[in-house]
């Protein structure tokens, strides 16, 4: 294969060639007529007029290998279950929700709804939307019924799939009554629910006419065998929302074609998965590296994948290692933060379990940071652990090692070089030049057409797509919305986000969603919400309010009674994942003499940095307003 480089190389200088490659790693029913459609910039069309399915890539066509090897091995420390299904059952199981939502009136180019915990059914369900032709949307199962509506209403579902209850942490999440106040909210509410009922809540609400028991029409269509449908490339496969800056979330579009090309070519060059090995991501199905690394890479690569429902520490800090020492996983990937939660548990739980089946351990979700990169290594000799760095619209990384073409050096902290079919440069967030010095900071940006698997638009929204990530500067290019800068050698860096979106773990939450949540509380007038970095998550919320009644502010209980209404409203507004680390209460914001509020200035303070240039500033007692409420619970870098 020659070196990275070459290789590289090849997939700028020539990607019809490159890709028309990697496309003969999945089945395709009919063959494409153009590798690449790029005609009305800055859409892109890969692999056009090509017929495939995703389904039949991770499932159908890999019966007559290894119909009765594991496909998928479940684990749930929540409620101590574990299944397996062979390739032979996934199939089984896959035709039978196919026929199952065929019945519910679901037909291709039609959404399905999926809000579920991570159980095998919810992987069982988008399989056979793949396998139908539908298009899934998975929200997940910790965001709050607003949310869950407002989804609802910019998708258009035919069907909404969900479960009496999920867990997390011994504690029992029931969903049924979040969503039955989603679709009262909602505009545009499915006809139809499909409840999985796990026996974890007694007295489930029930709307008959509407909800349907999934395990009484699974029963009714046992044995079933639906066709494939097969799609148009560039059909969209699923949709999944990520939150934006306006505070209306953007439904992420994949195509089906390149989706699968791109997913099959990481698994050989980045992930190095062989057919027959086993796969674990310890994510969920709700967040794309679920999309990608649980349910179809490892499936199209023909290896076994482990889905987890429980917390990294629970039962034990040694459970993640006791799953790969079970089931000889040969590559991991997690996040930053939940490496950092490790960190802080005795070491004796990772050493008492055999690890030496594990090659990799991938780790993406937000910047790395080397104290935390050295340590993981150093516990787990026998794996290299490797960085990578994506979005929920690239749906596969774009700065990675690929040690499934070379093994190369790596350097603690970065997620190192470009990865193939990427043309990544760096520009002056300022004038647009672009930055090509070493070890200065610039604007992490694409230059199209963006190399398949990425998003195709927004979903109903083209004027969107361009707008929100190729009109940052003046050339064309995507715009990752992300600081980073480059070595000498060519390993990048990733320094924060240049836009109003906060990456708590891993999880993209929007200031403007939050804050609009905050100032529903009708005791409060204004609120300034940032994103501060923490050492354990990455980054966390901190809200500053201004309640519409000062006389809330004259005693301890009074602050202390609003701030705990605050974080109540973000709970139900938004989801507890959305709950701010600190709310602070100040009876003024930082502003400029035209009404723009410094959240810049915000965050700086709240990082223990100089609040930078303040010659706009309008009032200065609002700025120690602030200093003055951070006080001794500054949060610590």
């Amino acid at each position: 294969m020659g070196t990275y480089e070459e290789f590289y190389r090849r997939s700028i200088e020539q990607p019809e060639a490159f890709w028309a490659e990697q496309a003969r790693l999945i089945d395709w029913e009919h063959p494409f007529e153009r590798v690449l459609d790029f005609s009305r910039p800055p859409f892109t069309r890969w692999f056009v007029g090509g017929r495939t399915n995703l389904c039949h890539n991770a499932v159908d066509r890999h019966l007559a290998a290894r119909a009765q090897q594991p496909a998928l091995v479940y684990v749930s420390t929540e409620t101590e279950q574990q299944r397996r299904y062979t390739y032979a059952q996934l199939h089984t199981e896959v035709n039978r929700v196919a026929a199952m939502l065929r019945a519910l009136g679901v037909r291709r180019g039609d959404r399905v709804i999926v809000y579920m915990p991570m159980v095998p059914e919810a992987l069982f369900t988008l399989l056979a939307c793949a396998r139908l032709g539908a298009i899934h949307s998975v929200v997940f199962g910790g965001f709050a019924a607003h949310s869950l509506a407002t989804r609802i209403d910019d998708a258009r579902p035919v069907l909404l799939v969900t479960s009496d209850a999920g867990m997390r942490a011994g504690k029992v999440i029931p969903y049924k009554p979040l969503v039955d106040e989603a679709l009262r909210l909602a505009r545009h509410p499915p006809a139809r629910v499909l409840v999985l009922e796990r026996g974890l809540v007694s007295d489930m609400p029930r709307t008959p006419g509407r909800d349907v028991d999934f395990a009484t029409l699974a029963l009714e269509h046992e044995g079933a065998s639906v066709p494939v449908e097969w799609l148009e490339s560039s059909e969209p496969g699923y949709i999944l929302y990520t939150s934006g800056t306006t505070g209306r979330p953007k439904g992420v579009q994949r195509d089906t074609g390149g989706y699968a090309v791109a997913l099959a070519a990481s698994m050989r060059h980045i992930f190095t998965g062989q057919p027959g090995e086993t796969m674990f991501t310890a994510s969920d199905i709700g967040w794309v590296v679920g999309h990608s690394y649980i349910v179809y890479g490892p499936l199209l690569a023909g290896m076994t994948t482990v889905l987890y429902e429980g917390l990294p520490i629970r039962p034990d800090a040694g459970i993640w290692w006791r799953l790969v020492e079970e089931h000889r996983v040969s590559v991991m990937f997690t996040s930053p933060t939940a490496i950092r939660i490790l960190k802080r548990q005795d070491a004796a739980y990772l050493k008492r379990h055999d690890t030496s089946s594990l090659r990799y351990l991938f780790l993406a979700g937000e910047p790395l940071d080397a104290p935390t990169h050295e340590w993981i290594s150093a516990a787990l000799p026998s794996a290299k652990v490797l960085d990578n760095y994506w979005q929920t619209e690239t749906g596969w990384p774009i700065l990675a090692p690929c040690p499934g073409v070379e093994e190369r050096p790596r350097k603690f902290g970065s997620p190192g070089a470009a990865v193939y079919g990427y043309r990544v440069r760096l520009l002056d967030g300022e004038s647009g030049a672009e930055v090509t010095a070493p070890n200065q900071k610039g604007v992490l940006v694409l230059e199209p057409p963006l190399p398949p698997g990425c998003l195709s638009t927004v979903w109903g929204d083209d004027a969107r797509f361009v707008d929100t990530y190729f009109s940052s500067f003046e050339r064309p290019v995507y715009s990752t919305f992300d600081w980073a800068m480059r070595d000498e050698e060519g390993n990048h860096f990733i320094l924060g986000r240049t836009d109003d979106v906060i990456n708590v773990a891993g999880h993209r939450l929007g200031t403007r969603e939050i804050e609009e949540a905050i100032s529903g509380h009708p005791a409060i007038a204004e609120v300034a919400v940032v994103g501060v970095k923490d050492a354990l998550k990455g980054q966390v919320v901190v809200a500053f309010a201004v309640p519409r009644d000062v006389s809330r502010l004259q005693t301890d209980e009074s602050r202390a009674a609003l701030v705990r209404e605050v974080m109540d409203t973000v709970d139900r507004t938004l989801g507890a994942i959305a709950r701010p680390a600190q709310v602070h209460l100040v009876t003024l914001l930082p502003k400029t003499r035209s009404g723009k509020l410094l959240r810049r200035s915000i965050q700086a303070l709240a990082e223990q940095r100089e609040p930078g240039d303040l010659t706009t500033l309008e009032d200065p007692s609002a700025l120690e307003q602030i200093r003055a409420a951070l006080g001794p619970l500054r949060p610590k870098e």
